[in-house]
């Protein structure tokens, strides 16, 4: 590290080398000889003048403004590094006597210090680093001065506006203390005006408040109606879509012929069939006379029906519909039960009442047909009806008994089976006659 004190070097054998360093550019310094020559009254003289040193970087600004430092470091050239004891080594110099060095050495330390301390920039120096020191200080000089003079130059004129504008500024500033006092009491108006507006705040809010909870109620109530309006529109929905289906079983009832849906008259091979009940026997198929019975059955009920919706009263015979033991009463012999069912065997075979019965109904069926042609003229059955025979018309032409005595099974299943038929055509022109 270079220090400002001066550096010792054995040179020689007897002789010292001593040198200074620049404490700004830290260049090795050659002290000029006149410094040796300092004598006591010069150095009293220097540590007297402590304030004119000190103004070297300072300079008080007038008229009390802030101090205005201008500063300005001169770096140095480069840095040494100095090894061992920290001294600064030089070339060769003169060998100096060793009474005259101490001396000189403490001649100039004093001098350096009493410089140093004096003032903020530390000895010694080089000629180049004063000089440039001394090009700053002009610098700030000249700037200085110029300030100085700007600031005369304003205080002039601000005493020149002063004097002659002292009656203006005097009505300018008796209209600004009227205006105060104007906007003093409109200030006062102002906050009279505040408080008013502050409390008619405070009851919009508590209006508002009031509102906010009505609103609350009210979309509550809203969602509520909202909910049965919803449960209602879906009842409703589902009454319409109830109502439709109502309506399309409704129509397709309206279109459905009962007689044809509850009475299905059809054939099975040789057989007449009512509700796939087969009405007759024959050797090769013995059908069962509890079969043979409910046929007899759904076909007196059938015809039953078909009279009750011409509002047809038959002569000579009622009808009576009672299952599979149905059965036919005499009207001039009203305790003449006719049954149209059998149990079969030998006693059947030789009872009367059965064939009777079978002819009364053919009977009945005549009169339906001739009932259906007073109202229709056209109206015809394939089958001719007489005294208890059946006429083919068709084929043959021969005439079969519906009777089962003196008969072949062939010839009474054929009979029932036209029978069947002839009562089919009169089902068919009740249906459609009586749809609606």
């Amino acid at each position: 590290m270079a220090t400002k004190g001066p550096s010792l070097e054995p040179a020689v054998k007897g002789t010292t080398h001593v040198s200074f360093v620049c404490q700004r550019c830290y260049q090795p310094l050659k002290v000029h000889n006149s410094i040796t020559s300092v004598d006591t009254d010069t150095l009293a003289e220097l540590t007297g003048k402590t304030q004119s040193q000190k103004c070297l970087l300072h300079f008080q600004c007038l008229e009390g403004e802030e101090d205005m430092v201008i500063r300005k470091n001169i770096l140095p050239k480069r840095m040494h590094s100095i090894e061992g004891n920290g001294f600064t080594l030089i070339g060769d110099v003169q060998a100096v006597k060793p009474d005259n060095l101490s001396h000189r050495l403490k001649v100039t330390t004093q001098l350096f210090d009493i410089m140093s301390g004096q003032t903020e920039v530390d000895h010694p120096l080089c000629e180049e680093c004063t000089d440039a020191l001394l090009d700053q200080l002009d610098q700030q000089l000249r700037i200085t001065e110029d300030e100085l003079k700007d600031y005369k130059e304003f205080l002039h004129k601000l005493n020149s506006q002063q004097l002659t504008g002292s009656e203006s500024l005097s009505k300018e500033l008796e209209d600004l203390q009227k205006e105060e006092e104007e906007l003093i009491n409109r200030l006062d108006e102002v906050e009279q005006e505040r408080h008013d507006v502050s409390e008619a705040l405070k009851k919009e809010k508590e209006i508002s408040k009031q509102l906010e909870e009505a609103e609350k109620a009210y979309y509550t109530e809203y969602c509520e109606y909202q909910r049965e309006l919803l449960d209602f529109e879906d009842e409703k929905q589902s009454v319409d879509n109830q109502m439709m289906y109502a309506q399309a079983q409704l129509d397709k009832l309206k279109k459905t012929n009962v007689f044809n849906s509850t009475f299905h008259i059809w054939h099975n091979g040789h057989f007449g069939t009512i509700n796939n009940f087969r009405l007759g026997r024959l050797p090769s198929v013995p059908v069962e006379w509890s079969e043979i019975n409910a046929a007899w059955g759904q076909t007196v009920l059938l015809l039953h029906s078909l009279a009750r919706k011409m509002k047809l009263t038959f002569e000579r015979y009622r009808l009576v519909p009672f299952g599979n033991h149905s059965y036919i009463e005499s009207l001039s012999d009203k305790s003449k039960e006719l049954p149209l069912y059998g149990s079969g065997g030998f006693r059947f075979f030789w009872d009367t009442k059965f064939d009777q019965a079978m002819v009364a109904f053919l009977d009945c069926l005549q009169q339906f047909k001739e009932a259906v042609e007073k109202v229709d003229k056209r109206f015809c059955l394939p089958y001719r009806m007489e005294k208890g025979k059946i006429y083919d018309s068709s084929g043959s032409g021969g005439a079969f008994s519906i009777k089962i005595q003196f008969n072949s099974e062939d010839q009474w299943t054929k009979a029932l089976k036209f029978m069947l038929t002839n009562l089919k055509w009169g089902l068919a022109w009740v249906s459609s006659q009586f749809t609606d």
